[in-house]
């Protein structure tokens, strides 16, 4: 009978948390990025051209459905390819980058679309700029009547983050693998890391949540 032993794990305790502060690292600047691209394509999205509008609208189309492990060997293999020589973890970070940007397109097109146009016109009325009405009239709404799904987005992007242990970035799931080479302990080692993503998307919900009670404190969802 198999009988369990984490024991065994313990000498491997620091390889675990580098691993997780890697994966907590990514999320956070790819996230970051990838929202504020998310803002600027929403944006041209709901007032640019036709044919911005129309390669915004592909780009998200294209983006949401291919796998993101695709989409990063794409950026990781053709990059070389193309003359241009790029690390692991800038493969990484871009691959994730460009994909949340895609999804935080449409979650923040949706916000400022619920937003009524009358706070638009109120803001221009005072003689604020159409970008400063977006800015700090229509955006703060937009973003709290979807914070709900953009926290969701970023938590989904985190624990799809663990493919990129394909290209050897040393993740939480890079260093699982790793260490269930060295120990044979598979049952225990897989435990545990899915107890730290567990703890991950916790801590991750509560650091947004606590952002979002104070950044958008009075605006209207």
């Amino acid at each position: 009978m198999y009988v369990m032993d984490f024991s065994a794990l313990e000498e491997y305790a620091i390889l675990f948390l580098r691993g997780a502060g890697m994966t907590l690292w990514l999320t956070a600047v790819s996230s970051a990025c990838g929202i504020a691209l998310g803002l600027a394509g929403a944006r041209l999205s709901t007032s640019g051209g036709k044919w911005v509008r129309g390669f915004i609208a592909s780009y998200v189309e294209v983006i949401r459905n291919t796998p993101f492990l695709i989409q990063m060997f794409v950026i990781f293999f053709g990059f070389p390819l193309l003359g241009i020589q790029i690390s692991e973890w800038w493969a990484a970070f871009l691959a994730m980058t460009i994909n949340i940007a895609a999804y935080a397109s449409e979650i923040l097109r949706a916000g400022v679309i619920a937003v009524s146009v009358n706070q638009m016109r109120a803001g221009l009325a005072l003689g604020m700029s159409s970008m400063q009405t977006f800015l700090h009239v229509v955006l703060p709404q937009a973003i709290a009547k979807v914070y709900p799904a953009l926290k969701s987005q970023i938590l989904l992007m985190m624990l799809a983050s663990a493919v990129i242990s394909q290209i050897s970035v040393r993740d939480l799931t890079y260093e699982a693998n790793f260490i269930q080479g060295r120990t044979f302990r598979a049952f225990e080692v897989y435990m545990l890391t899915a107890a730290i993503y567990l703890a991950l998307s916790f801590l991750v919900t509560q650091v947004l949540d606590r952002f979002a009670k104070k950044s958008l404190k009075g605006s209207k969802a």
